[in-house]
Parts: C-alpha cells; sequence; structure tokens
C-alpha cells in the first residue's frame, strides 16, 4: 500500500502531520510534504529518505494554483491542516472562528477540488481526511473548530458515496487529543492524550485496514461516537 507510492501530506510541518510523515517514510513511501512553514518542511524533507518540500497556504488559491503546478502524479492524499483556538460562543473571536474554518474545512475543499477529478479520471487514488472526535457532535468551547471538522467529515461521507465502485478509496480517521502545539492551549484535562507519533501509528493501521471510518482512541472514543444518539442533556452532562 505504501512502498514506493507517492504521497502528498497537506499539514505535514507540526504534530500528526509531521508524525504521520515519518512513518510513512519508514514504511517505503514518497512523500510530497505541504503546509505554510518552508523552513520546517525543508528540514523534515532532508531527515527523510524519499521527500519532497512544496509550500502551501491551504487559504490562498493563489498558492495551491503555484502547487498544482510542480505537484505531479500521486498515490494518494493526506489532508490534515489544522487550525485551533478553544473558543466558547460567549467568547466569539471572528477572525480565529473564520481562521479554522478556512483552514480544516474550506481548505481540503480547494486541494480536493484538484485532486479528486483526476483520481475520477485515472480511477485510482486514495484520500485520507484527518477528522477529529470533536467532529461528532457539539462541544463546549469548540465554537470554529468542531462545526469545521464536522464539515469535513461529512465531506468525507459524501466522497464516500459517490466514489463507491471505483477505484478511488476514501477513509476518514478521527483522532482524540494528540499532544501538539494546539492542544498545548488547552487549560483542561485531556483524557487518554496522544503522543504524535502512537497516532501516526494508528492512522496507518486505519489506512490499511480498509475501514471507511476509524475513530480511537477507546475507550474513550465510544463517549463522542454514541454521543450522537445519547439525549443531548445526558451528553453534556458527561461532557
Amino acid at each position: 500500500m505504501f512502498q514506493g507510492r507517492r504521497w502528498w501530506i497537506v499539514g505535514a510541518s507540526e504534530g500528526l502531520g509531521y508524525a504521520l510523515a515519518e512513518a510513512l517514510d519508514e514504511a517505503g513511501a514518497r512523500l510530497i510534504l505541504s503546509a505554510r512553514n518552508a523552513a520546517r518542511l525543508d528540514v523534515l524533507a532532508s531527515r527523510l529518505r524519499d521527500a519532497t518540500s512544496l509550500p502551501l497556504d491551504v487559504t490562498d488559491a493563489d498558492s495551491l494554483s503555484q502547487a498544482m503546478a510542480t505537484l505531479g502524479p500521486l498515490d494518494g492524499l493526506i489532508y490534515c491542516a489544522g487550525a485551533y483556538d478553544p473558543l466558547a460562543a460567549r467568547d466569539w473571536q471572528p477572525e480565529a472562528v473564520e481562521t479554522m474554518c478556512q483552514v480544516n474545512f474550506m481548505g481540503a475543499m480547494r486541494v480536493l477540488g484538484q485532486i479528486v477529478p483526476q483520481f475520477c479520471q485515472r480511477d485510482s487514488g486514495h484520500i485520507v481526511l484527518i477528522g477529529s472526535l470533536a467532529g461528532h457532535t457539539g462541544l463546549p468551547g469548540a465554537i470554529g473548530y468542531g462545526a469545521s471538522k464536522a464539515a469535513l467529515m461529512h465531506l468525507g461521507e459524501n466522497l464516500q458515496a459517490d466514489l463507491r465502485g471505483t477505484g478511488v478509496r476514501v477513509q476518514v480517521i478521527n483522532p482524540g487529543f494528540i499532544r501538539t502545539r494546539l492542544t498545548d492551549k488547552n487549560k483542561f484535562r485531556m483524557p487518554q492524550i496522544m503522543e504524535p507519533e502512537e497516532a501516526a501509528r494508528r492512522c496507518l493501521q486505519a489506512m490499511r485496514s480498509g475501514r471507511f471510518s476509524t475513530s480511537f482512541p477507546a475507550p474513550f472514543s465510544w463517549v463522542f461516537t454514541l454521543g450522537r444518539v445519547l439525549p443531548r442533556r445526558l451528553f453534556l452532562k458527561l461532557m
């Protein structure tokens, strides 16, 4: 699945994306690494066996056009670009909320708008969208982040519905808390928080499994998947 295949990781300069690059490199993949931070991408690419740095701002259509001009053919795409600020409705910060929506969801729409037609025309390709447990149901203090991840996960369901029976595979992977510069912003206890390397290992397991949707870690993830069917008042008490 990975040996010799060309994978594009969008959001590779930090956290889970960085760890996924290391894990895929170890699995024998050829990598294109994208994010806004060109310097970090260059350092990461220099450490890996077969990786190329391709700076990209997913919120900028011109930046995407420039990247597409040099990207070349792909076997797979992982979209894990992410923005996060813990915000409650009473503390709404329009610019921060809009940034989360632009990076987490609209950026994916821009990238997929270029990649999906290519994969469909070729009738092959593998798309992996990194969602979040926070996208399963509305949470306190997640204005912007939760909605944008829910939209991304719903987009994955749309793609799966449309591309069933073709050679294009679609998967959505929804991790819980991962120790990164983003979760460092949280002031609350984060159950079963994972190191990026462990989360990346679980992502590769999910990709190999062929399941459309994977949420982890259990049992923490069960609260969120069951939360969609629990009475809303009970779920919020659990939270």
